[in-house]
């Protein structure tokens, strides 16, 4: 009989990477929840008796999942597989039910060890091929590019004017965005000794003159300081930008054991320090993923207490249209802000598209 097997994660791209993951020849019974709200709902309905779930959704997130699972006591094992790689991250969802703690993106082979240290899956169950219960998603149609690419450069403006950003992609960009953040939010929180809160990256292919609108998430009448970094690979430029609430510098400083005053050096000092940490890490993330490596410039100063529209000003001109992730760091329990902001240039959606292509395939 085949095992009801359910995978929950936002993520379409994600989705089919785990779904490919499984052990092959598993007799299973594959259903899919783009959220916790959907799976909570397939789980009562039989469809869950093995629940491989994503922790960072909207609507219900992961950990609601787990609230909800032993609140209402459903039958379900559950294995997390997360972006969200905090040892503090899998600490909480196995003190919550969770059998195991699985990082992205997805290993087939730890996968599927994990199903067999639990006793979930044994090649006593294989069968031809897995019955698939909810009708896969349609792949996403990037065919990959046979010519070179130029470097960005010398590629004409008006070669980039077709360039669009449609849903399937923005799920491809934003879930590479939320594997790479999850690293670098690790390594802030290992340095700060605090749990970071992680949000969904947020992913918009616009004019660089509404820079200042895509950072949503900063408060408008608060003052901040910038840090920004070019970085290169073949076919792919573009720019990061880190900034900081100055509101948050005092809370940084004493988790970092800073013996802070209040004096711009000091604060150079803190904001460079997460720039290295949050920009080097984010960039890491994604060239792995996207099987190539980057060049990073010199860390430049964008301006210290200022609005956030003045520190990005500077950036405005040099592109018409850029392919912007943000993503926005918060401190548990601290009143910390902290922005990362990637800004590939538009001609570098063309490399980036031919990558996603074969990361696909």
């Amino acid at each position: 009989m085949s095992t009801p097997l359910l995978i929950c994660d936002d993520s379409n791209m994600a989705r089919k990477q785990v779904a490919r993951s499984l052990p092959d020849g598993w007799d299973v019974d594959i259903s899919f929840a783009t959220n916790g709200r959907e799976a909570i709902e397939l789980i009562k309905a039989g469809k869950g008796d093995v629940l491989l779930l994503d922790l960072n959704m909207p609507e219900m997130d992961g950990y609601q999942v787990l609230e909800a699972i032993v609140k209402e006591d459903l039958p379900t094992m559950v294995v997390v597989i997360s972006g969200d790689i905090q040892p503090e991250a899998h600490q909480r969802v196995t003190s919550m039910g969770a059998l195991d703690f699985i990082k992205k993106p997805v290993n087939k082979d730890k996968l599927t060890d994990i199903l067999k240290a639990y006793g979930i899956f044994s090649t006593d169950e294989m069968s031809f091929e897995p019955i698939v219960n909810t009708v896969l998603e349609e792949k996403v149609s990037l065919t990959p590019m046979t010519e070179p690419v130029s470097p960005p450069e010398v590629i004409k403006e008006a070669e980039c004017e077709f360039v669009e950003l449609d849903a399937d992609l923005r799920d491809c960009y934003q879930e590479i965005a939320n594997v790479a953040m999850g690293q670098a939010g690790d390594l802030l929180a290992r340095l700060l000794d605090v749990f970071v809160v992680l949000p969904i990256p947020n992913v918009n292919l616009i004019e660089v003159s509404e820079l200042s609108m895509a950072l949503s998430a900063v408060e408008e009448y608060e003052s901040t300081s910038g840090i920004c970094q070019g970085f290169i690979g073949a076919g792919i430029s573009g720019e990061a930008l880190l900034i900081l609430n100055d509101s948050s510098f005092k809370d940084v400083a004493s988790l970092m054991n800073y013996q802070y005053e209040v004096d711009e050096s000091t604060e150079l000092e803190l904001l460079m320090d997460m720039a290295n940490l949050l920009i080097g890490a984010c960039l890491k993330g994604v060239s792995e993923q996207l099987d190539m490596t980057f060049s990073q410039g010199h860390p430049v100063v964008l301006g210290q207490h200022r609005k956030i529209s003045e520190l990005i000003a500077t950036n405005s001109t040099k592109w018409k249209r850029t392919l912007a992730i943000e993503i926005s760091y918060n401190i548990e329990n601290y009143p910390i802000k902290c922005d990362l902001l990637l800004l590939f240039t538009e001609t570098s959606m063309i490399t980036l598209n031919n990558k996603i292509a074969y990361l696909l395939d």
